[in-house]
This record gives C-alpha cells, structure tokens and sequence, in this order.
C-alpha cells in the first residue's frame, strides 16, 4: 500500500477510536462548549460527518475523473445545520453516525488506486495530491480533536 493512503487510513481509523472514547463523557461533559460562544464536543463531532459524506459523494468519485467536480456547499450552513441537528441528538446516535460515515470514508479510500497517490487533481485553480488534500483535511480533524482534549483535560 502506498505510504501516503497508509498515514490517511491511520489518521481516520484513529479518529474513530478517538470519538468511540467520547462514549464515556457524561451527558453534562459531551455538552460542554469548548470556549466561550464556541461549540460543544457534541457540536464538534456532529459536524464532521456532512463533511465526510461530502467528500464520499462530491470528491473522491470525481478526483481523477474528466467530470469537473462538483461546487462545494456553504460551509457556514453546512455547519450550522450540522450543529443544530447534533443539539437534537442523544449522544450515542451522533458518535455511531460519526463512526459508520467515518468507516464508509476509510473504504472509498482504500479503493483509491496506489498510483493515483501520485498523481496530481485540480480544485478550482489549485493543483493538489491526493495526500495533500487528506492531509488539509486531517489538519481539519486534528485542530477539533485537540479543542476537545484541552476542553476535557486529556
């Protein structure tokens, strides 16, 4: 396997075992904003999985293909919309949720061939790898994931 597609599937394995972890907040503690006006844990996590299925659905199919990829939808709304739904559900629902879209992610990109690791895409103006776009993304996680273990002393 590619060194590459092998440090992204790590990552999100790793992140599944980092959420399934957060089964153990109590209800008070998965409710906790993470700062002042800032989202709560819940919040945090609920709002990763329209993003996965985003790049499920409107990325990785397109990457490598002659189709021009798909616009990407309004973060701000993406992420309110996500934030709101996450207030509605009970915590275990949203860590499954997170878990199932997370394991959909790590097949479609196993399914990426070794070679196209190697091989440059275009989004807008930008030329990027395949590793460089999951590690902007990883970038993403990390940056919630560590909020979260500050908010919780970990």
């Amino acid at each position: 396997m590619n060194k590459y597609k092998k440090e992204i599937i790590e990552h999100y394995k790793q992140s599944i075992e980092f959420v399934k972890s957060l089964n153990e907040l109590s209800e008070n503690e998965w409710r906790t904003p993470i700062g002042k006006g800032k989202w709560t844990i819940a919040e945090i996590i609920g709002h990763f999985r329209p993003w996965d299925e985003f790049v499920i659905q409107q990325r990785i199919p397109y990457l490598f293909s002659e189709e021009e990829l798909p616009k990407g939808p309004e973060a701000k709304e993406i992420n309110n919309r996500a934030a709101f739904k996450t207030r509605e559900e009970v915590q275990m629902i949203t860590i499954i949720k997170f878990i199932s879209t997370r394991v959909v992610l790590c097949k479609a990109i196993e399914e990426l061939s070794d070679e196209n690791w190697e091989r440059n895409f275009t989004i807008g103006k930008t030329s990027l790898s395949l590793y460089e776009y999951f590690k902007g993304l990883i970038e993403h996680d990390n940056h919630h994931f560590n909020q979260i273990k500050t908010t919780l002393n970990l």
